[in-house]
């Protein structure tokens, strides 16, 4: 190593704990965000819970105490542009500093009634789009902008944006979740550049179909269900502590030397026709 090279950091006794590392985990009411939040816990981190939804955070936050760590929690709608700089300097103050940044916030287009909405793309319309820009792509930019100074110095800071498969594939009927998704990864890559030489990694996880409350719409029909995972080379959903697992590691001294990477968790989805396997796929429902 020369005089100008950073230095490594130590070895520690197991790569995979996270003890006493403080972490603000986004969309931690529920889903993959609250399999998150309670797998880093158990991992040994700390924790400023934030959602919209203070009945779901308290759940979590139930979670965390079971695991033996700190819940902090931090009601907000990420869609107001005034929200993320607060709640980031609200955990930072509830925590003495942050080490760690989780965005697992994110929403799909819904209707008046809060349905959700797939539609072709010439029948959408921008007031659909709008709460998508916000919750998933604004807010990922402005969490960051706000957290850096707190991951700057902090000596494992680490920033993990959960995007998507929607972000690597084509998704008629989601396109506004699956261009967020998309615009996600091309920031991680920025910023684990720009950087990378303050000491913060920064990496994104793309879950595939994944049975939460989001997808419900879809797991919940069995025509739809068995469409999709037609294309599905392992034939399941996947249930959100199999995405919390991969998100630990990405947060941990595991990966130390892991930054810009976008890690895929969607049991072959994204492999060429299901790694060229000759899988069978079906039609798509009527």
């Amino acid at each position: 190593m020369n005089a100008t090279e950073p230095a490594a950091p130590a070895e520690p006794a197991d790569p995979f704990r996270l003890d006493g590392a403080r972490a603000l985990v986004t969309g931690a009411s529920r889903g993959i965000g609250r399999a998150i939040a309670t797998a880093l816990a158990r991992a040994g981190a700390d924790l400023v819970l934030t959602a919209r939804s203070t009945e779901g955070l308290k759940r979590t936050a139930e979670s965390v105490a079971a695991a033996g760590r700190r819940a902090e929690s931090v009601a907000a709608d990420l869609a107001d542009p005034a929200e993320p700089a607060r709640v980031v300097d609200e955990a930072a103050a509830l925590l003495g500093g942050l080490d760690l940044l989780v965005h697992c916030a994110g929403v799909l287009p819904v209707d008046a009634n809060g349905d959700t909405v797939m539609k072709p793309f010439a029948d959408s319309t921008p007031l659909e789009w709008e709460p998508v820009l916000a919750v998933n792509l604004l807010a990922s930019a402005a969490l960051c902008r706000a957290a850096h100074r707190h991951l700057a110095v902090s000596p494992r800071a680490g920033v993990l944006l959960v995007s998507s498969v929607a972000g690597l594939i084509s998704v008629p009927t989601m396109e506004a979740y699956g261009v967020t998704k998309a615009a996600q990864l091309s920031l991680t890559r920025s910023l684990a550049v720009g950087w990378a030489r303050q000491g913060i990694r920064v990496n994104a996880l793309c879950p595939g179909w994944v049975r939460t409350d989001m997808t419900a719409p879809v797991h919940g029909s069995p025509e739809l269900s068995a469409w999709l995972l037609g294309h599905v080379p392992m034939g399941r959903w996947a249930e959100p502590a199999e995405v919390a697992g991969a998100a630990v590691y990405l947060c941990s001294p595991a990966a130390s030397f892991v930054t810009g990477h976008a890690l895929v968790v969607d049991g072959g989805l994204t492999l060429p026709d299901g790694g060229l396997a000759g899988h069978p796929k079906p039609m798509i429902p009527a």
